[in-house]
C-alpha cells in the first residue's frame, strides 16, 4: 500500500451513536497489521495492533477484531462486559495456540483498546499502547494508560513524555494479547456518557505521529471530524507505522418517559492479574514474572 492507495474506512449510525473508522498502512510500510471494530449497533468499538512480523501481526489483530465483531446483540451492561472479557481471553489463548502450531520462536500478539457502551455508561478496556481519548466540553483527555516501557519511566519520573517519543525502547510494550502469560489482563475504566462526547480509539501509529494538540484540532472540528480525517492528517505527518482510528460521537439521549426507571447500566467487574515474559520483532513485549 502506498500514500496514493485508498484509506480503508467504515461509517455507521444508530439513534445514540455515530461512528467512523479508518485504517492505512502508513507512509513507509506496505503491509497493514492494524484492524478495527466499528459496531455502534452492538455498542462495541475497538482497535487492534498486531505484532509478530509479516503474516503474523495481521493474523493476530484479525483474530482479536473478529472475536469482538461476533459479540451477540441484546446484552445488558454486565453481560456485555463479561462477554468481551471472555472473548479476549479466548483470543489470547488462540493466539498462543497458533504460535505453538507454527513452531520455532514465532509469537502472535496484539494490542487492543475497546470501548463498550450501554445505557448512560461506557467502559474502556485495553492491553498495550493502543489508546483511547475523550473530547468532552472542549477538553481532550487520554482515557487509557499505556502498557509500555517508556510509560513506566514516565510514571517513575525518569523521563518526560517528550523524551519518550525518541527513546530507544519506545516500541517496548509490557502487555498484549497472545504474549506468554497464562491470562490476559485488560485494564478498565468506566464513566457516564454525555451527549456531545467524542471518543477516539487509535493505534500507536497515530498517537506517535500526531501530538495531542493535533489530535484535539481534528476532533474539535465538529463538522468534519472523522476517522478518515484523522488518518489523512497522520499521513500528512508521514506516519512511519500503520495508522488506525475509530471516532465515536455520543448523540443526545431521548428523555425517559415518566414510568421508565433509570438504567443501572454500570460496567462492573475486574480482570485477572497478568504474568509472564517475552519479546517480539520490532515491537517488544516485556513481562515481569
Amino acid at each position: 500500500m502506498s500514500l496514493a492507495d485508498p484509506i480503508e474506512r467504515s461509517a455507521m449510525s444508530t439513534d445514540r451513536f455515530h461512528s467512523s473508522a479508518a485504517s492505512h498502512s502508513g507512509a513507509l510500510r506496505d503491509h497493514n497489521e492494524d484492524r478495527f471494530v466499528n459496531r455502534p449497533d452492538l455498542g462495541v468499538w475497538a482497535v487492534a495492533d498486531g505484532a509478530g512480523g509479516h503474516q503474523a501481526g495481521d493474523v493476530a489483530s484479525t483474530i482479536v477484531a473478529d472475536a469482538l465483531r461476533a459479540v451477540p446483540a441484546g446484552l445488558g451492561s454486565a453481560e456485555l462486559l463479561a462477554e468481551v472479557r471472555l472473548r479476549m481471553d479466548r483470543a489470547h489463548k488462540r493466539l498462543q495456540q497458533e504460535a505453538a502450531r507454527r513452531g520455532g520462536n514465532d509469537i502472535l500478539a496484539s494490542t487492543v483498546v475497546i470501548l463498550i457502551a450501554r445505557g448512560e455508561h461506557y467502559a474502556c478496556l485495553w492491553a498495550g499502547d493502543s489508546r483511547a481519548y475523550l473530547l468532552r466540553g472542549g477538553m481532550l483527555t487520554q482515557v487509557s494508560h499505556d502498557h509500555s516501557f517508556v510509560q513506566e519511566l514516565i510514571d517513575a519520573g525518569a523521563i518526560t513524555p517528550s523524551e519518550a517519543v525518541n527513546h530507544p525502547r519506545a516500541n517496548v510494550i509490557t502487555r498484549a494479547l497472545g504474549a506468554q502469560s497464562e491470562v490476559v489482563n485488560l485494564d478498565k475504566t468506566t464513566d457516564r456518557l454525555r451527549g456531545g462526547d467524542r471518543f477516539l480509539l487509535c493505534s500507536d501509529g497515530v498517537s506517535k505521529t500526531l501530538s495531542e494538540e493535533a489530535i484535539a484540532r481534528v476532533l474539535t472540528n465538529r463538522e468534519e471530524a472523522s476517522a478518515t480525517q484523522m488518518i489523512a492528517v497522520a499521513l500528512e505527518g508521514r506516519a512511519d507505522d500503520n495508522i488506525t482510528a475509530v471516532v465515536v460521537d455520543v448523540l443526545p439521549a431521548a428523555p425517559p418517559s415518566h414510568d421508565e426507571r433509570p438504567s443501572p447500566g454500570h460496567f462492573s467487574g475486574s480482570g485477572p492479574p497478568d504474568r509472564g515474559a517475552t519479546a517480539i520483532d520490532g515491537r517488544t513485549i516485556r513481562y515481569s514474572s
